[in-house]
């Protein structure tokens, strides 16, 4: 033709071409009919299998949600874990030493007040899972509780004066504090919270309702998501039942592109419902490695050790770093564990408290309940308040279920005992306890030969000290014990 000219190299797409999905046939660059529903097939996929990571935050909001439920309604029942947290309770790496104590905020047009207790360590997430305030010992109360007004969606009312306000995104929010034994008595911490904390609509403020508070300990209780297909329905409860104003364009974008939207029935059909429930089953195996074996160097503790890891990376509790959205840190941190606040990530010098998780053993095998491991605390652990350990099962992320109602050691436990030549502590992990260890020992589940039990293990340190942040002070790793 008159006009021809060369066409810059890149620009074309040539034909066939072979791929990861199959052989793709265009004619001068308009794909075939076959080709066409090969890469829709793969893109329906790929969006999936994102929106299954973005949103795994929702479907574990929805599943807290229908756990505290369980026990009553919304606004006036508080679970309360009067004698701790056990291994029968499903949720997600809790520890065996505070006493959890939650419920669930559901806002209608009007402000909510809650009046929350002294020196706990609170705070509220929305619906979608992110961060609205702290209360107690990280809020802005100071740890000395006051009265707080989380404002809903789209409030323009006037807001009175005495109250630490907040505003949500969304109508259901997730409530959470944890108090703090004496001398080993929960009694304190649960009657604190029994005569102060109330939540009411503002409009009820000179006659509130009475709270209900239930003590579910040694209770079945569960608030874990779905990881198989049926976490399309819980995602898409939360989609239908709250504003979509608030949360990621991105991510509602993609679950759009599978057929879960605002104001419209999700119904697959049998084409979509195949691709749907693959790629469940990637998502779910995809977050457990990113959990077991994550690939950003960031994501543990020590430079050149890969065995002590937290999913807090760059210390950002939105999953930011420079701007950018970290997505394998957020997909860690929410398949592993709930409840988003700064001051989990902060550095708090002798406040609060700092986690470092491990799956693998010091030969970067996978922790096996049939065999015996040790880690080394060297002397002078640095906390201002105490360290402990907790043991989880790898398939729920709840606590190990043992012969030990509650899987965790710590330094208050009266018979645990230091090396006697400097202080330090051997910490034992196996089915039964090496001789004369027993009071340093955490009980794991061997399974069987033909399936075998994993695990995995916090070390928490509460009131951390400069020490830890500044890595001088190193735990060792999970040391196979032959």
């Amino acid at each position: 033709m008159q006009y021809t000219t060369e066409i810059p190299e890149g620009i074309a797409t040539a034909s066939p071409l072979e791929t990861r999905i199959g052989t793709l046939t265009c004619v001068d660059g308009v794909p075939d009919k076959e080709t066409t529903q090969k890469v829709f097939d793969n893109l329906d996929f790929q969006y999936a299998v994102q929106a299954y990571l973005a949103s795994m935050p929702i479907a574990s909001a929805s599943a807290m949600r229908k756990g505290l439920l369980e026990f009553g309604p919304a606004n006036t029942t508080v679970l309360l874990f009067e004698n701790l947290m056990d291994s029968r309770a499903l949720w997600l790496t809790p520890n065996t030493t505070s006493i959890y104590m939650a419920t669930w905020l559901e806002l209608t047009d009007e402000p909510m007040v809650i009046e929350t207790p002294p020196n706990v360590l609170g705070f509220i997430n929305d619906f979608w899972f992110r961060y609205v305030v702290d209360f107690g010992n990280a809020g802005p109360d100071e740890g000395k509780g006051g009265k707080f007004l989380i404002v809903p969606p789209g409030y323009e009312g006037d807001l009175p004066e005495g109250y630490y306000v907040a505003r949500t995104n969304t109508y259901g929010n997730w409530v959470l504090w944890r108090g703090f034994q004496v001398e080993g008595d929960t009694t304190p911490a649960v009657t604190t919270t029994k005569d102060i904390f109330r939540m009411y609509p503002l409009s009820q403020q000179n006659n509130p309702p009475q709270m209900t508070f239930k003590n579910i300990s040694g209770l079945l209780n569960n608030t874990i998501h779905r990881m198989d297909d049926g976490i399309w329905e819980e995602i898409n409860e939360v989609i239908q039942a709250e504003p979509s104003d608030g949360m990621d364009a991105e991510i509602l974008g993609l679950l759009a592109a599978i057929g879960i939207k605002k104001d419209q029935p999700f119904e697959p059909d049998e084409r979509m419902k195949g691709i749907l429930t693959e790629a469940a089953d990637v998502g779910a195996v995809t977050a457990r490695a990113l959990a077991a074996r994550p690939r950003d160097d960031e994501s543990f503790l020590y430079p050149g050790e890969r065995f002590w890891m937290t999913p807090f990376v760059g210390g950002s509790y939105e999953f930011l770093d420079n701007g950018a959205r970290l997505l394998d840190a957020r997909t860690f941190f929410h398949f592993y564990a709930t409840g988003i606040t700064p001051a989990m990530a902060n550095k708090l010098v002798g406040e609060g408290s700092q986690y470092a998780c491990a799956y693998l053993d010091s030969n970067g095998d996978c922790l096996d309940g049939s065999k015996t491991y040790k880690i080394h605390l060297p002397p002078d652990v640095p906390v201002a308040d105490f360290w402990s350990f907790t043991i989880y099962d790898n398939q729920t992320r709840a606590m190990l279920q043992t012969d030990d109602q509650f899987p965790g050691i710590d330094s208050n436990k009266e018979d645990l005992e230091p090396n006697s030549d400097d202080g330090s502590y051997d910490i034992y992990f196996g089915p039964t306890p090496p001789q004369g260890k027993e009071n340093n020992w955490l009980q794991t589940d061997p399974g069987s030969p033909e399936k075998p039990k994993g695990f995995n293990v916090i070390l928490r340190l509460y009131g951390p000290l400069d020490p830890w942040f500044n890595k001088t002070w190193i735990p060792g790793d999970l040391e196979l014990v032959s």
